[in-house]
């Protein structure tokens, strides 16, 4: 560990344990080679298990809201199949993201982009508001602990110097004292000249805290995916089927070797996080649906959840279990994340792919974690 205190650090990088799996050995030039060779053929035969989506005809009832679009809601097909485990991927993206089921969702108004630190600064000006790494923990959340470890902060992405096998995420996470949305890489940081930036460092409550201020909620997962397909059906990504369409990215995900220092090539025009809003949108014009930095839903985690769902027949409006449940942590309270980030990578997690899921710890926050909102009618 680079820092102290553990402790704090193994609670707050709970999140980035459940948003990412990895291969157990160093990736080769020439496995490199090979997974980026990968076929994407969307899963659409007269077996698969995506039907079509169905649109609902109503018009938007009034005009739209600040920053915001109409997505009308309906019926289609959610998850992932096995079939997207070949894709330039990791054997796992798509387990709990499995079986495709079949939901209904009215519908919602919802964000363009990713709430900004523009955004988040006027709620905070105007609430006095502080964010859970602004605060110090306190004794009676953490017992155990001396005194002097109970410190203010959060975790950053931290580059290792050399190749690392990809089995110990500790090697590039750090807790740094002292980060938070307005130092988000650390104290010596600012968010000066990144306004139009998404907002990050931020826990569930910091999310449903500006959502209730901004007269909004955030989204069910249902609804995040039904918004991210953009009406299409079974398609692996939220601009279609293939990742580099004419030879262009089309989200900020990470190329190069991960997560070594520079490994980042930028290919995507961007090392690191990007403004919001750099690529095209998708057919319901919101941008950044996939990469960039993951984003909080209002649903707990479990694994399981899609298989309920599935007896159900058609799912209408579903708002997640009624408890977290995550057997491979389950003591630590968990909701869904959605998009992946700008840490996504083909050697590590795909979870750009639209139809996959991320979980985080709900008083955790990181530097590739923000979240937008949704306004029903």
């Amino acid at each position: 560990m680079k820092n102290k205190p553990y402790w704090i650090f193994a609670i707050l990088t709970i999140s980035i344990i459940s948003i990412a799996y990895g291969y157990t050995k160093f990736i080769t030039p020439k496995e490199k080679i090979i997974a980026m060779d990968c076929a994407e053929k969307p899963n659409l035969d007269a077996e698969s298990a995506f039907k079509p989506t169905v649109l609902n005809k109503k018009a938007a009832p009034s005009k739209a809201p600040e920053g915001m679009v109409w997505i009308p809601g309906g019926e289609f097909s959610m998850g992932s199949n096995v079939e997207d485990e070949s894709l330039c991927s990791i054997k796992g993206v798509t387990k709990d993201a499995a079986p495709i089921h079949r939901v209904y969702v009215d519908g919602y108004w919802m964000d363009k982009t990713e709430v900004t630190n523009e955004q988040y600064a006027k709620f905070v000006k105007a609430t006095g508001y502080i964010t859970v790494a602004e605060q110090k923990p306190t004794q009676e959340e953490f017992p155990t602990a001396p005194v002097e470890n109970l410190i203010a902060g959060s975790v950053i992405f931290t580059p290792t110097l050399q190749p690392v096998a990809l089995t110990n995420f500790y090697q590039w996470w750090d807790f740094v004292p002292g980060t938070d949305w307005r130092h988000p890489l650390g104290p010596g940081s600012n968010i000066i000249g990144k306004e139009k930036y998404p907002v990050v460092q931020i826990c569930f409550e910091d999310a449903v805290a500006y959502a209730k201020w901004a007269g909004k909620r955030l989204p069910t997962e249902a609804e995040w995916e039904f918004a991210a397909r953009g009406g299409k059906t079974g398609e692996i990504y939220a601009w279609g089927n293939t990742l580099k369409p004419g030879g262009k990215f089309q989200a900020n995900i990470y190329q190069g070797h991960f997560p070594v220092k520079n490994g980042d090539t930028g290919e995507d025009g961007f090392k690191g996080i990007a403004p919001t809003a750099q690529f095209a949108p998708n057919h319901f014009g919101l941008y950044d649906m996939a990469g960039n930095v993951w984003e909080w839903v209002h649903d707990w985690y479990s694994p399981y959840y899609f298989e309920e769902l599935n007896k159900e027949g058609v799912a209408r409006n579903p708002q997640g279990p009624d408890a977290y449940n995550d057997p491979s942590d389950p003591t630590e309270k968990k909701r869904v994340h959605r998009g992946g980030s700008f840490l996504c990578t083909d050697q590590y997690c795909t979870r750009y792919m639209v139809g996959t899921r991320g979980k985080g710890e709900i008083r955790s926050a990181a530097n590739h974690l923000g979240f937008r909102c949704v306004k029903g009618i």
